[in-house]
């Protein structure tokens, strides 16, 4: 079942409009963890020629979603908590780690960070999900 889900994961993610805007690939799904890459691009910069945080969260987020979900029901965002360390560069691949911590049945705990390819540390994150118990929709 597991293959099933992971396949199923990111077939979705792949097909994910918002994540094809960003550049968003992925990279490793497992149970509770996942790893997903980004090109930083100039277009991605904030008024004062850095990195602008929602690009970094964008990131961050595709991570947590592919993560909470792996264990194949339907797991959203309560609430994150990001501390941004440095900006990339622009041509920088970033890579963004998701790992559950803890899940109990209804609330996963997940520690999430974005490095850049020489593993430089961008930016941190703890994440909450509410577990609900519906399957996954695109399973079927």
């Amino acid at each position: 079942m597991d293959d099933k889900i992971f396949g199923s994961i990111i077939k979705r993610a792949r097909d994910e409009p918002y994540a094809k805007k960003m550049g968003i690939e992925q990279v490793a799904l497992d149970a509770g963890y996942s790893k997903v890459k980004m090109i930083f691009k100039g277009d991605m910069e904030n008024m004062f020629g850095m990195a602008h945080g929602g690009a970094i969260f964008s990131l961050l987020d595709e991570a947590f979603e592919m993560a909470a979900n792996s264990h194949g029901t339907v797991a959203v965002a309560l609430s994150m908590n990001i501390t941004y360390i440095k900006p990339p560069s622009t041509g920088d691949v970033l890579y963004a780690e998701a790992r559950e911590v803890s899940r109990s049945g209804r609330i996963g705990t997940y520690a999430i960070n974005v490095k850049t390819e020489g593993d430089n540390l961008i930016a941190i994150c703890q994440a909450l999900a509410y577990r609900k118990r519906d399957k996954l929709p695109f399973l079927d």
